[in-house]
């Protein structure tokens, strides 16, 4: 007979096979990430399950799918077995210095973030940066993510995000931008001709058109045109002059100067969205995530200082 501190402490195998067919909703499938044969996935989640005394999965012809103690067992599990990798990855890697999985957006990333990371680097040479990219909220325990980068509602109320500590950063100011040849065949003396116009639209920010028609007293409703998930392709789209996109002008520098990007009616406005540095309430005082925030809003600050109207 098994005894009860055995039972608790089923082995990682095994775990890791049910953690796997937990997300990815197969035995197939669990099969291929794990480098195992589908058999061999199988026994090590029946072993769990009769160690545990309940049924983990409902299978059927047509797959398997969690059941209630098998759904909350897979979340209780995530955390434990991605810090059981972390600890793993550092012993193999014989990493001593601290590190930190950042979340990042694609465009803020790329274009505002990362021309910056060397200076944090050269602060903190003890930590190790590691980054994702990540668009729209997610689970930090699950994803091994310790901060993100986050674009949340502006107000009082900030970023709804569950379990999470949200700080300001800063805010954007928002433009119709189109390309030069799309302007030269289409143009605009008035902001209410735009509502005839092809309008580009991000996935993340569906009421962003409609705020900026609100700021110049305009009531009606916008065209529904594409709809992107990043800003990078929004761009991209505007360029090859498939309409007009409303962006943040400081992720469009390039563009404007390079005058791939203009401004299709001089009208700016504070944009409804804003960026918050997010950390889960579990890793609010860890020391490279205090680090980072801080370095983080001090370079907001001066970034703030250097762009003229700001």
């Amino acid at each position: 007979m098994i005894g009860l501190s055995r039972k608790l402490l089923p082995s990682t195998s095994a775990l890791a096979a049910f953690d796997s067919v937990a997300r990815l909703g197969s035995f197939s499938s669990a099969a291929e990430e794990l480098s195992l044969t589908q058999g061999a996935i199988s026994r090590q989640v029946s072993g769990l399950e009769e160690q545990l005394g309940v049924s983990l999965f409902d299978r059927t012809s047509r797959g398997v799918k969690l059941t209630a103690a098998g759904a909350d067992y897979a979340k209780s599990i995530a955390h434990a077995l991605a810090q059981i990798r972390s600890a793993s990855l550092q012993v193999m890697t014989k990493r001593h210095s601290d590190q930190l999985t950042l979340a990042i957006l694609p465009t803020f990333g790329t274009r505002w973030l990362m021309p910056r990371i060397p200076g944090f680097v050269a602060r903190h040479p003890e930590i190790t940066l590691n980054f994702v990219t990540r668009i729209g909220m997610f689970d930090f325990d699950r994803d091994g993510v310790d901060m993100a980068i986050h674009v949340g509602p502006m107000g009082e109320k900030g970023p709804d995000w569950p379990g999470a500590e949200c700080t300001f950063l800063m805010e954007e100011r928002v433009a119709p931008v189109c390309s030069p040849e799309f302007l030269s065949t289409h143009p605009i003396a008035k902001a209410d001709a735009l509502l005839r116009l092809p309008l580009l639209h991000m996935a993340s920010r569906p009421g962003a058109w409609g705020h900026w028609f609100e700021s110049l007293g305009i009531a009606e409703t916008p065209n529904q045109g594409m709809r992107f998930e990043q800003f990078g392709s929004v761009a991209q789209a505007a360029m090859a002059g498939l309409g007009v996109a409303l962006m943040p002008l400081f992720l469009i520098d390039a563009e404007l100067a390079g005058g791939q990007l203009v401004e299709a009616f001089p009208h700016a406005v504070r944009s409804p969205s804003a960026y918050y540095a997010v950390a889960p309430l579990s890793k609010k005082d860890f020391r490279p995530v205090l680090a980072f925030r801080a370095w983080l809003i001090e370079e907001v600050g001066r970034f703030q200082q250097d762009v003229v109207g700001w």
